[in-house]
Formats: structure tokens, sequence, C-alpha cells
């Protein structure tokens, strides 16, 4: 099983569609945190 889990991550980590797509999730959560911490004045 778990070696199947670590197969699928190395292929996840090998495609760089997923990658952005990871990168973009990321920012757009990081920002949503940083946009309500401080009262979406500061960008």
């Amino acid at each position: 099983m778990t070696h199947l889990i670590s197969k699928a991550e190395k292929a996840k980590m090998q495609n760089p569609f997923i990658q952005f797509f990871k990168f973009v999730w990321l920012n757009i959560k990081i920002i949503g945190i940083v946009g309500h911490g401080h009262g979406g004045t500061r960008k």
C-alpha cells in the first residue's frame, strides 16, 4: 500500500502541471489568510 502511494506521490511531484496547481493553490490560501488576518487592507 505504502509503495503504491509513494509511486503515485513521485508521479505527482514530477508532473509540472500538478506542481504549478499546488503552487497557485498555496498562494490563494496564503493570500486569503493574510487578507483575513490584516482585515483585507494590506495586499
